[in-house]
């Protein structure tokens, strides 16, 4: 095994058949706690064992909204247990008419529209930047490509997901903005977290689970609730088969260890060591302690 993968999601993630040496841990971080305990597993798949953490993000039984969540908590914790790799699973709308409910879109850029949350671990005393121009980790995304590709489950490889504040839908007038800035998905939930994945040298892969079209689509006030909870139910299903069927790949791939999202603070402290805060400096050990 060469790394432990962590998935972000729903709730119901983790009921995986064949999942053994379970249980729920409790992490504390420097930035808090997480939206809750993290569930810990093995899944064995012939004679490869594949350590995996689900957090659910929301917390068991949804309790914490999007602009509540506790994203900096969140990544850190899973870097906290060892996780290497981390594959964001959310139900998002969909702003193109060929990305109808049931389609799964293995995102590879986003537009923040959020402004209400923390979005980084550095700050005052100790100041980094790190590049997202490419967002993701193309070497995980082809691991979830092949998965639902064998899965059969409807998908597109890139798409850009528009990250927005909530917890209210868009208005008419923004969904139509952005549609026509070229937007595939809309959610509330992938940012900041991808940015703080990408501080934490985490490797990342969003896939957005389109529930039903945005309220963008002629026919979107037609839709019945039932009609959207049986496409949650069917993507929650496949979500949980995606994970089984890229677990493998994705914690025994020998060739992650080279993967450059595992070096993106390499070049992104600014701050000279002279100058550094030592509180910040001890608070981003697990964060940064590789480059500090």
């Amino acid at each position: 095994m060469t790394g432990i993968l962590g998935i972000i999601g729903g709730s119901g993630l983790y009921d995986l058949p064949g999942l053994t040496d379970t249980g729920w841990v409790a992490v504390d971080t420097p930035w808090g706690a997480p939206s809750d305990e993290i569930f810990m597993g093995t899944l064995q798949q012939g004679d490869k064992a594949s350590r995996l953490a689900f957090l659910p993000r929301h917390g068991r039984g949804h309790r914490v909204p999007p602009s509540e969540v506790n994203y900096r908590a969140n990544i850190a914790a899973l870097k906290q247990l060892g996780v290497t790799d981390v594959l964001s699973l959310s139900a998002v709308g969909g702003l193109r008419a060929d990305l109808p409910p049931g389609t799964f879109v293995v995102v590879d850029q986003f537009i923040d529209r959020t402004f209400a949350r923390e979005k980084s671990f550095f700050g005052t005393g100790l100041v980094a930047h790190v590049s997202m121009a490419r967002p993701v980790c193309p070497r995980l995304g082809d691991h979830v490509q092949a998965g639902l590709a064998a899965l059969g489950v409807p998908h597109v490889r890139g798409g850009t997901y528009l990250a927005m504040e909530g917890p209210q839908f868009s208005t008419l007038a923004e969904s139509q903005l952005y549609r026509s800035w070229n937007c595939d998905v809309i959610g509330m939930t992938n940012m900041p977290e991808a940015k703080l994945a990408r501080e934490a040298e985490l490797c990342y892969a969003s896939v957005a689970m389109v529930t039903d079209f945005d309220c963008w689509h002629p026919h979107h006030d037609d839709v019945t609730v039932e009609a959207i909870i049986g496409v949650l139910l069917s993507n929650a299903d496949h979500g949980r088969a995606l994970v089984v069927q890229a677990a493998q790949a994705v914690t025994h791939d020998v060739h992650a260890a080279g993967c450059s999202c595992r070096s993106a603070l390499q070049h992104a402290l600014i701050t000279s060591p002279t100058a550094r805060d030592p509180l910040m400096v001890e608070r981003l050990r697990t964060i940064a302690g590789r480059v500090l």
